[in-house]
């Protein structure tokens, strides 16, 4: 018997299983169809994958018109209910914005997926708050950047683009832009 001051370590949460896959697939299913009778639409290919990881439950994507739904299976597992009935219709309503608005030219949570949501009979939340306890999530290295006036941590993402070139970022109090500091920090 371990001393009641001892905390437990929580249990893994085991992605979700082919038969909850499917009633997922199926709810992406018949949210599509009710959307494209709504709208007045065809359909266009989306392909639904169950791939995402971290502390969000999905995600739509749009890439070179290759449009995708990706579900986490984690956060699916430890919520289902809650997942499929919010964040089933929150990314076929990306998906729908994205048909009748172009993504680009709008904002991910605007009116416009605001409406899409309504019309689909869905609450228009942006992100639902999940514990994330037992759930793999990635965490990201960070990367030390000074300015003039501090140090700063930015992401692996953010010191990856300005890697690349394709970014930089100024320092919001003294205006001046992030240099790299060469030591990596943890994070």
């Amino acid at each position: 018997m371990q001393p009641a001051d001892q905390k437990n370590p929580v249990a893994p949460v085991q992605p979700i299983d082919r038969h909850q896959q499917q009633r997922v697939l199926d709810a992406t299913r018949n949210q599509l169809h009710r959307g494209a009778e709504i709208f007045a639409i065809e359909l266009r290919p989306v392909t639904i994958h169950f791939d995402l990881g971290g502390c969000s439950a999905g995600v739509y994507r749009n890439r070179q018109g290759n449009r995708s739904i990706h579900y986490n299976p984690y956060l699916f597992a430890k919520y289902f209910g809650d997942n499929l009935a919010t964040t089933v219709p929150h990314e076929v309503a990306h998906y729908f914005t994205d048909i009748l608005y172009d993504l680009r030219r709008i904002r991910p949570h605007g009116a416009e997926w605001k409406q899409v949501m309504l019309a689909l009979g869905a609450e228009p939340n942006v992100t639902g708050r999940y514990d994330l306890h037992g759930i793999p999530v990635r965490r990201q290295r960070r990367f030390r950047y000074r300015c003039g006036c501090h140090i700063h941590l930015l992401t692996t993402t953010r010191h990856n683009r300005i890697h690349r070139g394709t970014a930089s970022y100024l320092c919001r109090s003294c205006g001046e832009k992030l240099v790299y500091a060469e030591e990596p920090a943890d994070g």
